[in-house]
């Protein structure tokens, strides 16, 4: 039997050292990987801000995630197979032919164990901070790699090609409204971001993909003033209603000719009955067209983002809105979009309305036909689709593919609808359950 110091060399020693310095370039490599990708874009961002140059260069080489990965992973890849070959001709020289199994195993320990848990948990635990530590490394690694990485990226998408994959290299993984949606989902599910938190930010976000017809109010609910009325009835008309803005329309109500505001009506009427040239002739000859504002008309397709900008720029709240034919569709205000983000606004004046959603005794919600399919997801948690219809009458219509008739039941979405109340072609009222 061969004696086994002489095994036990200098070669022996400088192969062992090369599979240890190997074993912590993979760990880098892996964990370089994990805290690049897992790193918060928004919290690296926050450090840069503050003077952090690990940040700021995490940001750049995080802009093209592809390359990143593509650099890291042959790095990676390298480091493994070079350290694996080492280590089988080490185990070889010692213990013969069953040295390569042996090779085999002591290194998938080794590799798993040192070079990818322990550096993913730790970096997974602490990314913003190992991504900001090992960014200025990978940074020239990215570069000496870039051309090999490119050849590889364009051999990749041409054999996804044959398949009728299209790759598009300037895509995120994730946008970032989809990313911040599924954070906060996420974060209600496991009870550390509240209800109303949530619903409050996602109708921020939602504010630029949705449009004024979907929460405007329908011009069969609008209260208009008609300008041929004589100025007590007027007068009446606006103490009595709960708006301060009213719409006043001539011959037609399609056709509105001027807003007219509370405040500036009663500043006329009191001028005329108690100003200095008070008379009861001027009175009767007075005209609402005469202090009203001249109306504002929007689009129907207009982005609520866009809507509530041009309220604020325009130093107005309230707007008509018009279809493609220039046919009145019904009304926005900036109080509508507000809602949209911080939930139902109510006042004095809205305290005695009747209430769109109700919850019956037997667990069913009795419906307001004209209530939004967003407003009531908001209020009761569904999900029920809202693609093809604004309201619920509209979804159960759209549904059945007919106007149905009192009393009928349908399921479909998971849901139990039941027409209970329906004036004209209209479904005013509506019985819902979860199947």
């Amino acid at each position: 039997m061969d004696d086994p110091a002489p095994l036990l060399d200098a070669a022996f020693w400088a192969t062992a050292a090369a599979i240890v310095g190997l074993l912590v370039l993979s760990a880098f490599f892996s964990g370089s990987e994990t805290a690049l990708t897992a790193a918060s874009r928004g919290k690296l961002r926050a450090r840069a801000d503050k003077g952090d140059s690990g940040a700021e260069t995490a940001l750049r080489i995080t802009e093209d995630n592809e390359r990143l990965i593509g650099s890291v992973l042959l790095g990676n890849n390298l480091v493994n197979i070079l350290a694996a070959s080492l280590a089988t001709a080490l185990f070889t020289r010692i213990f013969g032919d069953s040295g390569v199994a042996l090779a085999t195993l002591v290194m998938t320990l080794l590799v798993l164990i040192f070079a990818e848990v322990l550096p993913k948990t730790y970096a997974i635990t602490n990314a913003e901070t190992a991504a900001s530590r090992v960014a200025g490394v990978i940074r020239p690694v990215i570069r000496v790699f870039s051309p090999i990485v490119s050849a590889v990226r364009a051999l990749v998408r041409q054999i996804l090609a044959l398949f009728g994959v299209k790759t598009d290299p300037d895509s995120h993984i994730l946008a970032v409204r989809e990313e911040i949606a599924g954070a906060l989902q996420l974060g209600h599910s496991e009870g550390l971001v509240e209800k109303e938190d949530r619903d409050r930010i996602l109708g921020a976000l939602d504010l630029g993909q949705r449009t004024v017809e979907e929460i405007m109010l329908h011009r069969s609910k609008i209260e208009m003033v008609d300008a041929d009325d004589d100025p007590e009835k007027v007068l009446s008309q606006c103490l009595e209603s709960s708006h301060t803005r009213l719409p006043i329309y001539k011959d037609d109500p399609e056709n509105i000719v001027g807003v007219i505001h509370a405040k500036d009506l009663l500043r006329a009427m009191d001028r005329l009955m108690r100003g200095p040239d008070a008379s009861p002739e001027k009175l009767k000859e007075f005209r609402v067209l005469d202090v009203a504002m001249k109306p504002y008309f929007v689009p129907e397709t207009t982005t609520l983002d866009d809507q509530m900008r041009e309220f604020l720029r325009r130093h107005t709240h309230f707007a008509l809105v018009v279809d493609e034919y220039g046919a009145l569709r019904g009304l926005i205000t900036l109080e509508d979009i507000l809602e949209e983000i911080v939930g139902e606004i109510t006042d004095e004046f809205d305290l005695d309305a009747e209430h769109p959603l109700r919850r019956a005794d037997d667990g069913h919600y009795i419906v307001d036909g004209a209530m939004t399919i967003r407003d009531l997801n908001r209020a009761t948690d569904w999900n029920l689709p809202d693609e093809e219809a604004n309201t619920i009458a509209g979804l159960v219509i759209h549904e059945a593919q007919t106007i149905p008739s009192q009393g009928q039941v349908f399921s479909f979405h998971g849901f139990r609808f039941e027409v209970i109340q329906r004036q004209a072609n209209r479904i005013t009222r509506l019985k819902i359950r979860p199947l």
